[in-house]
């Protein structure tokens, strides 16, 4: 990353699969419990306290839409919060698709709290 006078902060790429002149749009900082290259540090941006995994409830009318392995790994994924960093609002539904449905949820305090699973129309 360099500054220019002409054209400001400009990061450099390379190595990327990509035509030359191609519009990178999203791009992220380095995270290193998620990404992998263990000698990399974290950022200003992203260095902060690990979290502790959420407590997962799953109400049984949603639990029963999936088999054992689905659902253990429906669990891990709600455990480390799928949310947007920047959001904290108990009051908001959250919402990804899994396993042919869209799984809306809740987090408030350490839980996050499934509220129901809507089949996807493909």
């Amino acid at each position: 990353m360099e500054h220019t006078d002409a054209l400001g902060t400009v990061l450099h790429v390379a190595g990327a699969d990509l035509m030359s002149g191609t519009a990178i749009l999203d791009i992220k900082p380095y995270l290193p419990f998620a990404d992998s290259a263990p000698d990399a540090a974290a950022g200003d941006y992203t260095a902060r306290r690990e979290q502790p995994p959420l407590e997962v409830k799953i109400p049984p009318q949603v639990a029963c839409l999936f088999d054992e392995k689905q659902l253990a790994a429906l669990r891990e994924v709600l455990a480390f919060d799928p949310r947007p960093g920047y959001h904290d609002d108990p009051q908001r539904q959250y919402g990804f698709a899994y396993g042919g449905y869209d799984i809306h949820f809740t987090v408030s305090g350490g839980t996050v709290s499934v509220t129901e699973a809507v089949e996807r129309k493909e």
